[in-house]
This record gives structure tokens, sequence and C-alpha cells, in this order.
């Protein structure tokens, strides 16, 4: 018997035949809270430990988003300590979908920025309708990608194009996402659930155990040092917080207003400990400054 959809918390689970279907649920655009991210990895685990599924698709229940991206009333005081609690909760749960044996299709509509493009990102597939934008807006809230998108989207999208979207943080439409190698495909609105359900339903005849080696091997192929990548990535993301410009940019959000330009009045002080600092080339007299830094992968 296909359990009927349950309308309480924030992530909605049914099943359509062997297909997982995890619709986010957290109205007006689906924000990314701790608790819908919590729901999420329970969802995706009892998926993959139901042996009758053999497919996921994610989609999103707001009408105008998938995904909006991180909650920025969690974050706006959150300092490094905290910063890291609440990155490695987004890695862990884009890390989970990676690397779920089953294949997980993301149904994207709407606004699908910042956190929520990571959340698609982690997924095999990604299918659009025709109003999807996507973007990793991070940088103007004097922040940047933390659940894993300076690894993922530069594998998508080539790293010339993951920089242009990563350091101008623009929203770029369905077409331009399917034209850099994001989206999968892209449909009209009406067509994109049962384009996603028929993806899932044609993995879902292929045999289960070789699906999930594939899987596995492609994910080794493209990215291998992806956990010292994350790592590396978690580190830089926490230190931005109680930053001048993580401060102040999250402040000019929340209130609705402009933000100014910021100067580098701060940046000798804020930068120690970044990898500028340790890795810059010593003067001609030879006399380098070495502070700590984060070690790259």
């Amino acid at each position: 018997m296909v359990p009927e959809p349950s309308p309480a918390g924030p992530v909605v689970s049914e099943r359509r035949g062997t297909t997982a279907l995890l619709t986010i649920h957290h109205p007006p655009v689906n924000v990314l809270s701790a608790p819908v991210l919590l729901a999420l990895s329970s969802a995706v685990a009892a998926s993959a430990e139901d042996p009758a599924v053999r497919a996921i698709v994610l989609a999103g229940s707001a009408e105008r988003a998938f995904a909006a991206g991180a909650d920025i009333r969690e974050m706006r005081e959150l300092d490094p300590a905290g910063a890291r609690v609440h990155g490695a909760r987004g890695q862990a749960l884009t890390r989970q979908i990676e690397r779920t044996p089953l294949p997980v299709i993301a149904a994207v509509h709407g606004v699908c920025l910042g956190g929520g493009l990571e959340l698609a990102l982690a997924c095999d597939f990604l299918v659009a309708s025709e109003d999807a934008q996507f973007g990793q807006p991070e940088i103007n809230l004097g922040v940047m990608p933390g659940w894993g998108g300076t690894r993922r989207l530069p594998r998508r999208i080539g790293a010339a194009r993951a920089r242009r979207w990563i350091l101008t943080g623009r929203t770029y439409g369905a077409r331009e996402a399917e034209a850099a190698g994001l989206v999968e495909r892209v449909v009209p609105r009406a067509e994109l659930l049962p384009t996603a359900l028929a993806l899932a339903e044609e993995l879902a005849a292929k045999p289960p155990l070789a699906l999930a080696a594939a899987k596995a091997a492609v994910l080794a192929a493209i990215d291998p040092g992806v956990e010292p990548g994350l790592a590396f990535e978690l580190e830089l993301w926490c230190r931005l917080f109680g930053s001048e410009g993580q401060r102040r940019a999250m402040a000019a959000f929340l209130e609705k207003k402009p933000l100014p330009p910021l100067g580098r009045e701060r940046w000798a002080e804020e930068s120690v400990g970044f990898p500028w600092e340790s890795e810059r080339p010593a003067p001609a007299d030879g006399k380098g400054i070495k502070r700590a830094a984060p070690q790259r992968p």
C-alpha cells in the first residue's frame, strides 16, 4: 500500500510507485532552516533504507521556490564556532544525498539559490521548469557557499563559469543553466514533476546494485578529493562569520536596506588565518609574513 503524504513537518514524504517523492514544505519560499535540514536528512535516510524504494525525487511545494537558500535569520548572529556547526549540518545533508546508493533527481521550479542550489547540486540529475532561477548569492551576504557549492558547482559547469557565479552572486535562468551544463532538461512548469518521476522510473528499472556501484564510481572519478575539499570550504566559510562584511551584509538583507560599499580598513586584521596571508610571496628582502591558514586539500 502506498502511504499517503503527510502535511505535518517541513518535508512531505510520499511514494509514487518505486520512487520516494520528498517535497520541501516550508512556506513561503522553502528557506532551509535547521529543522528543514534535519527533516530532509531523516526523509532521505528512510527512503534509502526502504527496500521498496528504487529512486528519490526531491521537489519543493512553495509556489515561487524550490528552496530560497539558508535561513539568514539563523545565521546572522553566528560566530565562527556556531557557523562551523551550522555549515557542517548543511554539508552532512548534501554529502548524504550525494552518497546515497539510490539515484536522486532534483525537480526545480522558481527560486533555487544559495543553499537551495547546493542541495540540488548534490543530486544526480537536475530537471528544471522554465521559470527556474539559479544562483550562489552568498557573496552579497558577506560569506561564500558553505554546503559544498565551491566543490560541486565547478565540477558541474566548469571553473570559469563557477567563478563567475560565485564571485558575482548573479542569478541565472533555466535556459542559461541548461547551456552551462547544470540542468539536465528544461520543461514547462506543468511537466516538471511528471518528467522527474519518469526519469526516476527509468532509473528504477535498472539492476539496483549495478546502479549504486556505477553512481559511486562516477563520483570517485569526477571528485576523488571531495572530503578534504569540503573541509577546506567549511574552514573558510566559518571564518567569515563575525567579519564586518558578514555582519553588515546580513543585517542589510534582513532589514531590506541597500548595502553601502565596504572598504578594506579592517582587511589586515580580519585576513589573519586565510590562505592568501600564509601563501603570500615573500618580498625581495626575503622577509615574508607567515600566518596559520586552513590546509588546502
